[in-house]
């Protein structure tokens, strides 16, 4: 059973480790459900993205209130890799933010939700993201923005792997070294597939967390699908004072599904009826 606990303004729910395996695959089902509905999306993200979004929301880490979006005191969440807003409209879904029932509108005409995420639609969204490479850049501004408030919210970010090739992730991060904006915590879904073909193909990351580390950031490494190992690594934060965090969650594109694990042709993939019920029989998860 998930229990709530106060958080501020109103409640956040803290499901253990083991309950978050579950919802992780619902969440992972309910992404595969809005593709195969709108024909369009990014289900090898959405997949391998689940598991921290689930410790995020559902596992007590942010601070937020989703009876009161807009609560001063909560924990901005950004988005930075916005194509894969259908496991993060789950996630918000599943946390409270508005009805799951909403979730069957994914890209129709006048839905709240389009295929990226739209501040100005749906309440739990903190920034228009699509174009790579902006998410990272408005976490910096809003960590800033909490320092010079005399503010404790903690600022999370999201990123792919191949949305580091963009330089103004780059610039960002050296902007967060120089202000010591410990508050700042960037995540990135480290899945090592980018749409078109493995990143170590496109443009060389490794050693991924050297980078990072001289860039000024303390870096923990993270099995991205370990429910328990997230918590652990979220409860440590700040790893080290004056220093932005880093987070390498290692992942698989396509968890979970075996047709979409490790391949790069599932960046896009939509499934048919026939592969929506296999996944549902694969992840463990009853359709409802």
């Amino acid at each position: 059973m998930i229990d709530s606990k106060a958080a501020g303004a109103g409640t956040s729910i803290a499901a253990t480790a083991e309950e978050l395996k579950r919802l992780a695959n619902e969440i992972r089902f309910s992404a595969m459900t809005m593709t195969h509905h709108s024909k369009l999306g990014h289900t090898g993200g959405d997949l391998s993205a689940s598991d921290i979004l689930a410790a995020l929301y559902l596992g007590g880490v942010l601070r937020v209130d989703p009876t009161v979006p807009d609560w001063s005191q909560r924990d901005r969440f950004i988005m930075s890799k916005g194509h894969c807003s259908g496991a993060f409209y789950s996630a918000l879904a599943f946390s409270g933010f508005f009805p799951r029932s909403i979730l069957k509108t994914y890209m129709d005409p006048l839905s709240m939700l389009n295929g990226h995420p739209d501040r100005n639609k749906l309440p739990g969204v903190e920034a228009n993201t699509g174009p790579l490479g902006h998410g990272l850049p408005i976490a910096v501004g809003c960590a800033l923005a909490a320092r010079m408030r005399g503010e404790s919210w903690r600022t999370y970010v999201l990123t792919g792997d191949g949305e580091l090739n963009e330089g103004s992730n780059w610039e960002a991060a050296m902007t967060a070294h120089q202000y010591g904006l410990d508050s700042l915590v960037v995540m990135v879904d480290l899945n090592r597939i980018q749409q078109g073909d493995f990143t170590e193909k496109i443009i060389r990351m490794d050693p991924m967390g050297a980078k990072w580390e001289a860039f000024g950031f303390a870096v923990e490494e993270v099995n991205g699908h370990d429910p328990a190992a997230l918590l652990d690594c979220f409860a440590r934060l700040p790893f080290e004072p004056g220093k932005p965090n880093c987070i390498l969650a290692n992942t698989i594109k396509g968890k979970g599904i075996s047709f979409a694990e490790n391949n790069p042709a599932w960046h896009h993939g939509v499934p048919t009826s026939e592969q929506l019920a296999q996944a549902a029989q694969e992840l463990g998860v009853e359709v409802r």
